[in-house]
């Protein structure tokens, strides 16, 4: 039977490459550069961006060099993403260390960031190859609405379930929407097939994201790298809230406002904001949330899984097909 875990072992060696051209995306003589770029790539992750990517090729039956290339492309510009996510949102720890710029500090890692997005960029041009330039620049202005969007609707109760999607769609899932499509466009695939894999990476990058978001409220530190309700205490309001929001009776609705409404930008959360947090599970348990969402999240996964339904079957369809369920068993 496949698993996630042997297709991250397959794929080993292949990520072992893609590890070699994102350190060169990161070679720099400023020798900052490159220090942020071992403290933030060494500080674990799966690689999932590239892997997806890898997959895709395997399916579109494509096997050069390229795809190390732009897998590398897509791993960096998901690295610059974090340093400037990590500043915006005043984060201390992710994956259970210090962020850059609690080491180097705010002006740098931005900067830092800007440079890996330009030789992201310059890496792909590299290869020549239009296409995959024009995927690769869709997936970061979307990115970058995505996070703006964000902005917009912090601690805004009034956030509907389609403006949380088209967040989520646009932070998490066009990168990965954009590493599927790139392994097809490298295979030569008819545009039906092409749309179909991007449209597979979009609904399973939003079901990792949509996630993310549950586990902030039912993990633990040391398996999620960060503290629980994080995302609460910063006043982004995720689906469960979304769906408590909806579900909630008057007075629990306005007690919720009122919790969202003292987010703060301290690092982390005080006595207030444990009590909240605790007042925010219990609801949670009383109205289902959690199993709601994640109900939501299956129905996303079924639709990705039904995409690639134009695919003749192959064990590399096979191991996209496991990789979607695999965004629902992770506990981090």
């Amino acid at each position: 039977m496949m698993t996630a875990e042997n297709i991250f072992k397959h794929y080993e060696k292949d990520l072992r490459r893609v590890e070699t051209e994102i350190a060169r995306i990161f070679s720099s003589d400023v020798v900052v550069i490159p220090d942020i770029g071992r403290h933030l790539i060494g500080g674990g992750g799966k690689r999932l961006r590239p892997m997806y990517l890898l997959m895709s090729a395997a399916l579109s039956g494509y096997a050069g060099d390229a795809r190390y290339v732009l897998a590398g492309v897509i791993e960096a510009i998901h690295a610059a993403s974090l340093l400037h996510d990590d500043v915006v949102d005043g984060a201390g720890v992710r994956r259970g260390k210090p962020t850059s710029h609690s080491i180097w500090g705010a002006q740098v890692v931005i900067l830092v960031g800007d440079f890996l997005y330009a030789n992201s960029l310059k890496a792909a041009v590299s290869q020549q190859n239009l296409k995959t330039m024009e995927a690769i620049s869709h997936a970061v202005a979307k990115m970058s609405e995505g996070e703006i969007l964000q902005l917009q609707k912090i601690a805004d109760p009034e956030i509907t379930e389609a403006d949380y999607l088209r967040i989520v769609e646009s932070k998490t899932g066009a990168l990965i929407s954009a590493s599927c499509r790139i392994g097809a466009i490298l295979g030569g695939l008819p545009e039906e097939k092409i749309n179909a894999l991007t449209s597979y990476g979009l609904k399973s990058g939003t079901v990792f994201q949509i996630y993310d978001d549950i586990l902030d409220f039912k993990a633990d530190e040391e398996n999620l790298g960060k503290k629980l309700g994080r995302d609460l205490h910063e006043g982004k309001i995720t689906l469960p809230l979304i769906y408590l929001l909806k579900s909630a009776n008057a007075q629990e609705k306005e007690e919720l406002t009122a919790i969202i409404d003292s987010t703060s930008d301290d690092d982390m959360p005080d006595e207030d904001g444990q009590r909240d947090l605790k007042k925010v599970l219990a609801l949670f348990k009383k109205y289902d949330v959690i199993e709601k969402t994640i109900d939501k999240a299956k129905e996303i996964v079924a639709e990705a899984k039904a995409e690639l339904s134009i695919f003749g079957n192959c064990s590399e369809k096979d191991a996209l097909v496991v990789m979607a369920d695999y965004a629902l068993s992770r506990n981090k």
